[in-house]
């Protein structure tokens, strides 16, 4: 099994590459390492999650960018969706050509994906099971082409013929998951699992189907490297840190992961749905470093073994500091 490159209890920073242009996403990034964070996740989407103000940078060209401006971070995505518009061998050489490059410094996350990055490139819509399925493909054929010579593939969806990658490579391969049947696709073919949901669902729910499905191929649970996104935003003054986290109303609507729903303009609109409240109950809205500790302290208990926080903050240099000066200093006291 690849070296999972995440540090179990300790928390990592993730980039939005939907919120800002790649150059000031770059200098947070910096910023994020200098302050202690362990490793950096960005978001892999075509479309971004809502249209006013809205930008939107290609992942792996932004990584690679990244990787030249830092040293030893790992870098990764979460998450690349391994359906339609990215064939799994093109994702395998992108990656493997990343760790030739910068070394053992790359992870891949793949995840079964959203309408808004798939349908503008003219594909239809496809369901939650052919979804799954392709994911579970792309992990099976990414290994394998990352591990074997001239590799041979006949899936239900995804084929190979005497396909070679002329560069190995040992990148660690985590999955997303929200739901059981996904959480054992992680647990029989992944390195890694990364869920969006709550820490207490993960542990009621996912945890218990990851388990099925590592024991499918001899493994544990504790062979998974278990991590959660906590989404947070940070201002002293609460309206203040409110009112960024509206950007990502849309995507708290389920029918974004189901339905073939596509259009920026679309989503900001069906967002105006969600009230305050609801982002405020979905969402980490912080006005100190005690905000922020809690969340993360509970899923460390609930068994979750890394955790990433992805912040829409007003005044993110703000919000690195913060974590400089105490987020990150009580949990390397913790450990």
């Amino acid at each position: 099994m690849p070296d999972s490159l995440i540090k179990r209890n300790t928390v990592s920073y993730s980039c939005n590459l939907d919120i800002a242009d790649p150059s000031t996403l770059l200098d947070w990034a910096v910023l994020a390492q200098k302050a202690g964070f362990t490793a950096i996740w960005a978001s892999d989407h075509f479309h971004p999650w809502f249209h006013t103000g809205a930008k939107e940078t290609q992942a792996w060209v932004w990584l690679a960018t990244l990787l030249e401006r830092t040293k030893n971070i790992p870098v990764g995505t979460g998450v690349t969706a391994s359906i339609l518009r990215y064939h799994p061998a093109i994702i395998a050489q992108a990656f493997a050509s990343l760790e030739a490059m910068h070394g053992k410094r790359v992870f891949l996350t793949l995840g079964a994906g959203e309408a808004l990055n798939e349908l503008p490139l003219g594909y239809n819509w496809i369901g939650t099971r052919e979804r799954r399925e392709r994911v579970a493909e792309s992990a099976e054929m990414i290994r394998r082409l990352i591990t074997e010579e001239f590799v041979n593939f006949n899936g239900k969806h995804f084929t190979l013929r005497d396909a070679n990658l002329y560069m190995k490579a040992t990148f660690p391969i985590y999955i997303g998951a929200s739901g059981p049947k996904m959480s054992e696709v992680v647990g029989e073919l992944g390195d890694g699992f990364l869920t969006i949901k709550g820490a207490d669902y993960a542990k009621a729910e996912l945890f218990p189907a990851i388990e099925r499905g590592a024991k499918k191929v001899g493994k544990k649970l504790d062979d998974i490297t278990k991590v959660i996104e906590i989404d947070v935003s940070y201002h002293s003054d609460y309206h203040t840190a409110l009112v960024p986290l509206r950007t990502q109303a849309g995507p708290l609507l389920p029918e974004m992961f189901t339905d073939p729903i596509y259009d920026p303009r679309e989503i900001e609109r069906m967002g105006t749905k969600v009230t305050d409240e609801q982002l405020a109950k979905s969402f980490v809205v912080a006005q100190s470093a005690e905000d922020i500790i809690k969340p993360v302290e509970s899923a460390f208990d609930l068994g979750f073994d890394h955790v990433y926080l992805a912040s829409l903050s007003p005044d993110e240099p703000a919000f690195i500091d913060l974590c400089r000066q105490k987020v990150l200093p009580y949990f390397a006291n913790r450990n």
